[in-house]
């Protein structure tokens, strides 16, 4: 692909920031040399210099070379102490924000003279294969959005959403490795109680969930409908989803429930 003619400026090179960064610069989307990284710590910074991206220790040393996107890679808490930090190097700039909880609103009063977009990526954007809701704010253009898609389109899958969608988004896509990765560890230890070994029994869940999500993806098929061909009539698969099913849907309402309560939490300012 061309290379996307923007400078892009990544504040914070934490998980999400590095794996961002790194993303854009290996599928090609930005030039190396227009990514700037600006993170305290000199391990993260040195492992993103190996790719050519150019690193710095001050965020605000970084904005004053005037980028033309900023994006926002901090945790909620901290952020509008960032923005302060940063003072007006960000006036008249596209600020992309993946800080859960942290409203459009909130943004534009932190931010009155930026263009403000809301980015809610998850992790797996490091694999290439992450999933990122994009949200307008009131006074960003339709480039810019389509410069937010672009960017995180990338790394998997963008998809632009209502504010009022983006908590559910974050709740259960920015959450989702984590409960995917949990759900893998439940079916190995159950493996192991059962006599398989647990490092071979790792990799068996770990490869069958890879097949069928890809099987999924590219057959665009319904996963209820993936599971009856693969369920007989009366067989052990069907005897296990109508033991898994109840348990398994509970706990997963209880989990997202849990995280936007979480999110409301860290938006209304109530605890790190």
């Amino acid at each position: 692909m061309t290379a996307l003619d923007t400078s892009i400026a990544i504040v914070g090179g934490g998980a999400m920031g590095s794996a961002i960064a790194s993303g854009i610069v290996r599928t090609g989307t930005v030039e190396a040399s227009r990514v700037l990284v600006a993170d305290h710590n000199q391990d993260k910074r040195t492992a993103l210099e190996k790719l050519g991206i150019r690193c710095f220790s001050d965020a605000a040393a970084m904005a004053a070379l005037a980028p033309d996107v900023v994006i926002l890679a901090v945790k909620p808490q901290v952020l509008p102490a960032t923005v302060r930090g940063l003072g007006e190097l960000l006036d008249g700039r596209l600020v992309l924000s993946i800080a859960a909880g942290v409203t459009l609103g909130d943004l534009e009063a932190l931010l009155p003279a930026s263009r403000v977009v809301r980015v809610m990526p998850n992790l797996p954007v490091r694999a290439l294969s992450g999933a990122s809701a994009v949200c307008a704010g009131t006074r960003s253009t339709r480039q810019d959005v389509s410069l937010a898609v672009a960017l995180f389109g990338c790394l998997g899958s963008a998809r632009v959403m209502r504010e009022d969608q983006l908590d559910v988004e974050g709740a259960v896509v920015s959450c989702g490795p984590a409960y995917v990765a949990l759900f893998a560890d439940m079916l190995t230890r159950a493996a192991v109680e059962h006599g398989l070994g647990a490092a071979m029994a790792r990799e068996m869940v770990l490869v069958t969930m890879r097949g069928v999500a890809q099987q999924l993806l590219d057959d665009k098929d319904h996963p209820r409908s993936y599971m009856e061909r693969v369920t007989s009539p009366g067989g052990t698969t069907a005897a296990g989803l109508r033991a898994m099913e109840p348990l398994l849907f509970e706990a997963i309402e209880r989990g997202v429930d849990a995280a936007l309560t979480r999110t409301a939490d860290l938006a209304a300012g109530r605890g790190e």
